[in-house]
């Protein structure tokens, strides 16, 4: 049974957005050899075209499900972390727009997105009976994001994929002896030129990270050969496979 409850103001902050992906943040004891920044690529994203900015940038564990036609059943669904990513112009009593983003690492093609402005809001505030303001909105969608991840047994994202280019993701909680549906926020398949642009982006910022990840390689390679010429040796030697057989660190005695 699904049922639907209104949210309560005590929701409180997002709790922790996650780091950018790449940024190497969070980790004081990272070796300047091993932090990349990748901020000027990140910026090139056509999702920060209209002076959005990120709120939030997570993979998140969703159940994807197909569903025909409004009416008939919904198909067994498929479990797939999902890269959901919110966005926004303004903040606070300031905020104009929310925007969340759906891609998948398995499916390069794969992009939904939802756009909400106060207007809008106000009519699935009083559908959905919600008991928070358009300024919460955001932070709202975050924490319930966050508990999927943080407690998959008891909060769950479904994604229901219609044939008709809409979706709708439905945050629900397990409360044992029922299911109660806490948000059901509505997604619409981005157009072929929006996904154009997209697919554009990742492939180019990926061709970037690993320009930028072999060219700090290539800096470790000289400071190696520059210190100790025959760790580099040792080092490509064994990095470089051996005809005819297992290259030799696999071989019985070659510890000894």
């Amino acid at each position: 049974e699904v049922m639907a409850s209104p949210l309560s103001r005590t929701m409180g902050s997002p709790g922790g957005s996650g780091q950018p992906w790449g940024s190497g943040a969070g980790d004081p004891g990272a070796s300047a050899l091993t932090q990349f920044d990748f901020s000027a690529i990140d910026e090139l994203d056509p999702a920060l075209a209209n002076g959005q900015r990120v709120l939030y940038d997570r993979e998140v564990p969703m159940e994807l499900r197909v569903q025909a036609a409004v009416d008939a059943p919904q198909e067994v669904g498929t479990l797939e972390a999902i890269r959901v990513k919110v966005l926004t112009v303004g903040e606070g009593e300031g905020l104009q727009t929310v925007e969340v983003e759906l891609t998948s690492e398995n499916d390069i093609f794969f992009h939904h997105t939802h756009s909400m402005d106060a207007r809008a809001f106000r009519g699935v505030q009083d559908q959905q009976k919600l008991m928070v303001d358009f300024s919460e909105y955001p932070s709202v969608i975050v924490r319930m994001l966050n508990s999927c991840i943080k407690e998959p047994h008891t909060h769950l994202a479904v994604l229901v994929l219609g044939r008709d280019r809409r979706a709708h993701l439905d945050f629900i909680q397990n409360l044992e002896y029922k299911f109660v549906e806490l948000l059901s926020v509505a997604f619409a398949e981005s157009d072929e030129e929006a996904v154009r642009q997209v697919v554009s982006f990742r492939y180019n910022a990926l061709k970037s990270r690993l320009a930028l990840a072999q060219a700090r390689l290539q800096d470790v390679n000289s400071l190696v050969k520059l210190k100790s010429p025959a760790l580099l040796s040792q080092l490509t030697r064994g990095s470089t496979p051996q005809r005819g057989g297992p290259p030799a660190s696999a071989k019985a005695g070659s510890y000894y």
